[in-house]
């Protein structure tokens, strides 16, 4: 299985959702909460070429995008074949 992280608020319905698939799809993943991290941001910028907002989730530690890039990755079949890569 995949190595699978995801950046999250607290505050934030997207992160909700993008955990969501995974769990329903049976993926351990590492989420790395920067609700209240000033360093863990910064990190979360500098491994998503420069993106700010959450989620941000990486699988093998390439960088996925956020909720939306990975329901697409769902939607068009290419999200299982990452996640079993």
């Amino acid at each position: 299985m995949a190595k699978v992280e995801i950046y999250t608020a607290n505050y934030c319905p997207y992160c909700v959702k993008a955990k969501g698939l995974l769990e329903r799809k049976g993926v351990k993943y590492t989420e790395i909460d920067v609700t209240s991290d000033a360093e863990g941001r910064a990190k979360l910028v500098e491994r998503a070429n420069g993106s700010r907002t959450v989620p941000q989730i990486f699988i093998n530690d390439n960088h996925v995008g956020g909720c939306d890039d990975l329901h697409a990755l769902e939607a068009a079949g290419k999200l299982d074949g990452m996640l079993n890569g």
